[in-house]
């Protein structure tokens, strides 16, 4: 078997595209566009130009991007000080802090500072107990971003068994209380699950977040699996792999990600997704 891709970019595209139709209607009828402000603390190079595609994406959902790039010395009274200003600031409707912050800075107090009504991440803990509820607000951007592209894709989910690979707050956590609320049965997998080969070899449907090149062996996964790969990890020759071991995962899975293009776009297009969806809800609109 030979799997297709999951092909993020192009679905991305294609959602930035609503996105840009939906914010020029806004615009038409003589409503403001969505805000989304961007903070960024010190200079990690990555952290850089993942802040530089986002306000390229806002450029073109027609979104109002606006840039607060601050000193890596800045302090963490400083930073809460700003986000209480873009708090009250009623132009902005989405407030994103990139990470990883400096060390000095508690990541916790950040983001519980932000009004759950502009966490457009979905990280404050309002809206991660909403998502556990099944009444979710604003959703953390990728397992959102991996809801829409399975869902674009045709792929169904509902009674399929689920494996995440990964526990973290920022993706595993949230994608699993995203495919139990679309009727998966989900295992979560961490540093303290025995038999790990045993349980991916189960899954339907893996999801892959660990942040560790090749961390899953392609032939562990299933005979027409659907492969999720959220790592994106640069090898020491500069080459940039997943997880999951493509190419051996690509003969065996049905569907499966590439890397890079496949979650990375979806993250960014799902986080201009949220931003509109905030900006209607506090102006009481619909598209």
């Amino acid at each position: 078997m030979a799997a297709k891709l999951l092909d993020g970019k192009l679905i991305a595209k294609a959602l930035k595209i609503d996105i840009r139709k939906a914010t020029d209607h806004l615009a038409a009828r003589g409503h403001r566009r969505p805000g989304l402000a961007v903070v960024i603390v010190g200079s990690d190079p990555a952290s850089t130009i993942y802040v530089r595609n986002k306000r390229l994406s806002c450029e073109e959902a027609g979104l109002v991007s606006v840039a607060h790039d601050l000193p890596a010395t800045t302090t963490e009274a400083a930073l809460v000080a700003l986000i209480d200003t873009l708090n009250a600031d009623p132009t902005i409707d989405g407030i994103l802090v990139q990470s990883p912050l400096p060390a000095h800075i508690d990541p916790h107090a950040v983001i519980e500072r932000i009004d759950p009504k502009k966490d457009v991440d979905g990280f404050h803990p309002y809206n991660v107990g909403r998502l556990a509820l099944r009444k979710p607000l604003l959703r953390s951007c990728t397992p959102y971003g991996v809801m829409i592209m399975l869902e674009r894709s045709g792929i169904s989910i509902r009674g399929k068994d689920a494996v995440i690979v990964g526990q973290s707050n920022i993706v595993g956590r949230p994608m699993a209380l995203e495919l139990l609320m679309a009727g998966a049965t989900i295992t979560v997998c961490h540093s303290a699950t025995r038999d790990l080969e045993g349980v991916v070899g189960r899954a339907e449907i893996l999801v892959v977040a660990t942040g560790k090149p090749h961390m899953i062996p392609g032939h562990w996964v299933r005979e027409g699996a659907v492969v999720v790969d959220v790592g994106i990890n640069r090898l020491p020759d500069g080459k940039i792999v997943g997880d999951v071991e493509f190419a051996p995962a690509a003969e065996r899975a049905s569907w499966i990600t590439p890397v890079p293009g496949g979650v990375g776009p979806m993250t960014i297009a799902t986080l201009m997704k949220s931003t509109l969806e905030s900006a209607l809800a506090r102006q009481g609109l619909t598209e």
